[in-house]
């Protein structure tokens, strides 16, 4: 996800935090979502029928639901059924009650949550059906676009998904999803997976199916409704890549997302398959700049015409193996998203445009997570955002996650760096890891021991604070300030030599000894976050 574009205050998002202890206790295996939209009127009707493992005994299914609200907004549950063989009894020993095969289930819903009287036991797979209608207040974006035209956009990160879905909206639950949506038949409909059914209905409607076999969290859940100049602008490995822009910019906007098949051909090469049967960039409502939906992607509609518009869709390219395919376990961890797009962007951007491209954003990145640190010492793995998860889009996941990327490069090597990572997304593609299974794999790729690197940058806030003085008789007293030591190589070079050197920092203070009346040049090559003397 680009956060450069992010135009709501923290607080309107609508943040609810979500039952551990249920997250343990069910695992969705897929959602099949009916949507019915019109032009009339914003309330939406909704079908989710939803299939659930249980992974322990429990007398509820609570699901993720923004209940009815004051302001005539939040969606209510109408009817509950559990699907079953017709005229058989259900797992639970109850005989299917109603036609079809569906038995009512009891339910009770509150302002976040629709809770299903199910008593699910251990082992069991049920599948439920949800019946609702309501105004979505968030995740689901129903306004005009900046032409004036209608537009319906899903928005659904971190968990603003349950606004318009009942679902478990956390990203360790991942599951396959199937969208029927019903809107007026002048849309073009996009959502993520594979169109398998586009047909005009009575009324001016028109229905459109589509089919995502690949495990998804609801964060990254895409239906976008809009009138749509549509391009195919390439075919990569065979992956289609599409382009959806508004018709207004479909010059401008044709030429900009055209960009990507080259993108997605760089990341398929360094990384592994592309995880998903189609790539389409999409002109959308979204908050962010962009949005990393799995083979559907928004960005903002004002990304067309930007002058960082190949930086853009690298970003959220890169998305498409981390934070999609491979998924965070939890929050804390989402550096494993946005810290690895974020170096992914700056890899293709060297591939592309050379060394110096890279250094240039690390020493900018350096500068944002320098700056960030005096706003908020934390690390990366932070635990304490507890007044919503939006504040986990800063500095720290995004720049500082890049330069933790950086540095493990530099330290393994790029031959075994990229080893590593084609191993991470082999292992974990179509799961969630958290930031000790992504240790773990490097380690055995690279046959180190890395858990100091990865306490000091990761689980430790703040970098090194060096200070550099002359000590006399060609000697330079290297010292770090700051509370916690770490432990680093750190690169120099002298005035008048060509060579870089290298010396190992662990201590307080460090010795180097050159020869005397030379300056001495830290970090030339740009592989150290760190701060000396004054801001760099």
């Amino acid at each position: 996800m680009s956060k450069k574009l992010i135009v709501l205050p923290l607080l309107l998002l609508g943040i609810y935090f979500n039952s551990l202890g249920q997250r343990q206790s069910v695992d969705v295996q897929h959602y099949g979502i009916s949507l019915t939209v019109r032009d009339n009127t914003d309330k939406i009707t909704g079908i989710a029928e939803i299939t659930v493992r249980f992974l322990n005994s429990v007398p509820e299914l609570r699901l993720d639901l923004v209940g009815p609200e004051i302001a005539d907004t939040g969606m209510t549950v109408l009817k509950v059924t559990e699907r079953t063989a017709a005229g058989r009894a259900t797992a639970n020993g109850g005989k299917s009650g109603g036609t079809n095969g569906l038995k009512n289930i009891p339910f009770r819903q509150d302002s976040a949550a629709v809770y299903l009287s199910v008593g699910g036991g251990k082992d069991e797979t049920h599948t439920y059906r949800i019946e609702y209608a309501g105004i979505p207040r968030d995740g689901l974006i129903i306004s005009r676009n900046k032409f004036g035209q209608r537009t319906f956009f899903t928005d659904n990160w971190p968990d603003r998904a349950h606004h318009w879905l009942p679902c478990i909206d956390h990203p360790s639950d991942k599951a396959a999803v199937d969208f029927d949506v019903i809107a007026p038949d002048k849309y073009t409909v996009i959502a993520n997976g594979l169109k398998t059914q586009d047909v005009l209905m009575s009324n001016h409607l028109r229905k459109t199916h589509y089919t995502e076999k690949a495990p998804l969290p609801a964060k990254i859940f895409a239906i976008g409704i809009a009138a749509f100049a549509v391009d195919r602008s390439a075919d990569v490995q065979g992956i289609p890549v599409y382009s959806y822009v508004f018709p207004e910019n479909k010059k401008q906007g044709f030429k900009d997302y055209g960009k990507a098949g080259e993108i997605l051909r760089f990341f398929m090469q360094q990384i592994g398959p592309y995880p998903y049967k189609k790539l389409a960039n999409i002109q959308s409502k979204t908050i962010y700049g962009g949005m990393e939906n799995a083979g559907a992607i928004f960005y903002s509609e004002e990304s067309v015409g930007s002058k960082y518009i190949e930086e853009l869709l690298a970003h959220e390219i890169a998305h498409q193996w981390f934070g999609d395919a491979i998924t965070e376990t939890d929050w804390e961890h989402v550096w494993l998203s946005e810290g690895f797009a974020t170096y992914m962007t700056q890899l293709y951007l060297e591939h592309k445009y050379g060394a110096d491209t890279l250094k240039a954003e690390l020493k900018d990145d350096r500068k944002k997570v320098i700056a960030f640190e005096k706003k908020r010492y934390t690390p990366v793995v932070d635990t304490t955002a507890k007044g919503g998860y939006t504040q986990l889009l800063n500095a720290n996941s995004y720049q500082k996650g890049g330069w933790v990327l950086h540095m493990l490069r530099r330290q393994l090597g790029d031959s075994t760096f990229w080893k590593g990572i084609r191993t991470y997304f082999a292992t974990y593609g179509g799961h969630n890891a958290n930031t000790t299974d992504f240790r773990k794999v490097m380690e055995k790729e690279s046959g180190q021991d890395l858990e100091g690197f990865f306490q000091q940058w990761l689980y430790t806030p703040g970098m090194p604070e060096l200070t550099i003085r002359p000590g006399g008789e060609g000697k330079f007293i290297i010292r770090q300030q700051q509370e916690h030591l770490f432990t680093f190589p750190l690169e120099y070079a002298i005035d008048n030599d060509p060579r870089i050197y290298k010396v190992q920092i662990k201590d307080r203070v460090t010795v180097i000894n050159i020869h005397a009346n030379h300056t001495i040049h830290i970090d030339p090559q740009i592989n150290l976050l760190f701060t000396y003397g004054k801001d760099m």
